[in-house]
């Protein structure tokens, strides 16, 4: 695997960086049409969609990761010499947030596209939105609930992308706002309902109560569409403008209270602003999420070379398939799994992977790379594994396995394994021809399969 069309440069964004491109005439180079992926995903995937047609290149050198990578040189001047820039509106990736914001000014010619457009909806928060007060919201599942005479004392809507409170109803009125929704994006919103002893109602479409909600009697349902999903509720632009809507408690199809005397109004949005520090930036991990992605791909593509749109909707299609396949793995991998539960040493990159097949990973750090463990992280760790009885301790390839050797050689562990978020590739992989579908197959999802005891 190649990983650069002509030479794949270590260079940058740094002030001569922007000086040169200050002084460059031209834009969107003539003949094949080109790109930049911002890092090893997406260049990987743009090549898989572009083919020979519309080759993309990587900025970032064999064995880096581009999350919080720092570019070196005069990067930007030879991105503004293509014809097409895809990267992630995340801060994680700033060097590319500020290269895709001076092109948008500056070089017309240049088609910049964030891959993460319309995902809006789907992200999560930092840390699973862990704000210090995440016991308010724990359900009480112990209680012998009654549909028939539960009361509502308070609601709260929890934005998803942050993991806090946007808004909340008291004494029968309203204190905040639902976020905005992007046109043609989707913001989720979770509901947390309690009763006048304080106790949280448990929602899921396996437990008593469902979160849901309607339109307002007499409000145009043409700016959004509603979908709800027994714990959540999903909000999708459709045309710009602004509606109303009532949120439920429901039982079994029948509502049991709502917020009818204070409807709640929704805005769609031409667009929101980029991703914050809140939200976890590692989607493309999500085989589901990365399909949506690969397509945000193509259609930039398709953008600047309108006259080969067949051939890259058909080679996106393929590589869909692709991904469903992976998709599939993971989900009968984590249905013959014996447990639900492992441990990562290091910080946590699968959040995506937890959310959509439902596994829970220990990591004594977080989302951040720049987190370190403290030693009573490192003792938590180990009793965590001595008290649920694992036997395999994860590893980011792309980081060292001293953590993960240390809480084996304390706890009943045995073994360690290595896991990739596919940021990035080695040179041994790329010998290999390993792309994302590749690492996630033959290198993650194996080892997750041991550590879940799914083997």
């Amino acid at each position: 695997m190649t990983l650069s069309r002509r030479t794949l440069l270590k260079t940058g964004l740094g002030a001569a960086g922007m000086a040169g491109l200050a002084g460059c005439s031209a834009a969107g180079g003539s003949g094949d049409p080109r790109g930049y992926g911002a890092f090893f995903t997406l260049w990987d995937w743009g090549n898989e969609v572009g083919g020979d047609e519309f080759p993309l290149e990587n900025p970032i050198d064999v064995g880096e990761m581009g999350h919080g990578w720092e570019p070196e040189g005069d990067l930007l001047r030879n991105v503004a010499g293509t014809e097409l820039f895809v990267y992630l509106d995340t801060p994680d990736f700033s060097w590319a947030q500020t290269a895709a914001d001076q092109i948008r000014d500056d070089y017309d010619d240049v088609h910049v596209a964030d891959v993460m457009s319309g995902l809006e909806g789907d992200l999560l928060p930092w840390d699973g939105g862990d704000d210090g007060d995440d016991s308010d919201r724990t359900p009480d599942r112990d209680h012998d609930w009654d549909p028939e005479t539960v009361e509502v004392a308070e609601f709260d809507v929890i934005d998803r992308r942050t993991g806090d409170s946007s808004a909340y109803w008291h004494g029968g009125h309203w204190h905040g706002a639902v976020p905005d929704v992007p046109l043609d994006g989707s913001v989720v919103v979770e509901g947390v309902f309690e009763d006048p002893e304080g106790r949280v109602l448990p929602l899921g479409e396996d437990d008593p109560f469902q979160f849901g909600a309607r339109f307002f009697s007499g409000a145009t349902e043409d700016p959004v569409s509603l979908d709800t999903q027994g714990d959540r509720v999903e909000i999708t632009g459709d045309a710009l403008g602004r509606t109303q809507f009532v949120f439920e408690l429901r039982h079994d199809g029948t509502v049991l209270w709502d917020t009818e005397a204070d409807a709640i109004s929704v805005s769609v949005v031409e667009e929101l602003a980029g991703a914050t520090e809140f939200v976890d930036p590692h989607v493309w991990v999500d085989p589901v999420l990365a399909g949506e992605m690969v397509e945000n791909i193509a259609d930039a593509i398709v953008e600047v070379d309108p006259d080969n749109e067949e051939t890259y909707r058909e080679n996106a299609a393929a590589y869909r398939e692709r991904l469903d396949a992976v998709h599939e793995s993971f989900s009968e991998m984590t249905a013959s799994a014996d447990r639900d539960v492992a441990i990562l040493a290091g910080h946590d990159s699968f959040g995506y992977l937890e959310e959509r097949y439902d596994f829970e990973l220990y990591t004594p750090v977080g989302v951040s790379p720049e987190e370190e463990p403290s030693q009573n992280d490192i003792a938590d760790a180990i009793e965590f594994v001595n008290e649920h009885d694992i036997d395999v301790v994860l590893y980011d390839h792309f980081e060292s396995p001293n953590l993960a050797e240390t809480i084996v050689e304390n706890s009943q562990a045995t073994e360690t394994a290595t896991v990739t978020p596919a940021e990035g590739t080695t040179s041994e992989w790329a010998d290999e021809g390993y792309g994302w579908v590749e690492q996630m197959t033959e290198v993650t999802l194996p080892s997750f399969a041991r550590a879940l005891g799914a083997e």
